[in-house]
């Protein structure tokens, strides 16, 4: 059986989806492409973003997992 990506390259269609998750808030606190793009961020309750980090390896400030709250 063809893999549906292969199918949709015949067919001319870019076969790369994009995943968004957001929070409760409506904030995106997760984006991914299945090209290898992704990132994270965390927000805190005034909607600040407070952590950002990226699949090349940057990242800033303090993810929310890590504090005691």
């Amino acid at each position: 059986m063809k893999k549906l990506s292969e199918t949709y390259k015949e067919l001319g269609i870019d076969p790369t989806f994009t995943t968004e998750i957001k929070d409760d808030n409506g904030y995106m606190v997760t984006y991914s492409k299945d090209s290898g793009y992704n990132d994270k961020k965390e927000f805190d309750e005034n909607g600040t973003e407070v952590y950002y980090e990226d699949g090349g390896g940057t990242k800033q400030g303090t993810p929310r997992s890590t504090t005691n709250q």
